[in-house]
């Protein structure tokens, strides 16, 4: 399936998937929404959170408001540590 046809993957995003590797569903499924946050972050630093939501909701076919506030705040985490280990 094109990224783009993914819950939350527009195609700016899915852009700028195609842009570090990932050309289709299978490929973001396999990586999963962390690393493909992490090459998006490698490419532009002001990746935000947002997008990791997104990701995160892409891989699991749902929108990402549909996200639990643990799942959120799990990623959140993640974000945070990513962050601070680029500056």
């Amino acid at each position: 399936m094109e990224l783009s046809k993914l819950p939350n993957i527009g195609p700016q995003l899915a852009m700028r998937l195609e842009a570090v590797g990932f050309k289709n569903e299978d490929d973001l499924k396999n990586a999963g929404s962390q690393q493909a946050f992490l090459a998006l972050l490698a490419l532009d630093p002001s990746t935000c959170i947002n997008t990791l939501y997104a990701l995160e909701g892409a891989v699991r076919g749902i929108r990402w408001h549909g996200l639990s506030t643990t799942d959120k705040q799990k990623l959140l985490d993640i974000y945070n540590i990513t962050k601070l280990g680029i500056k």
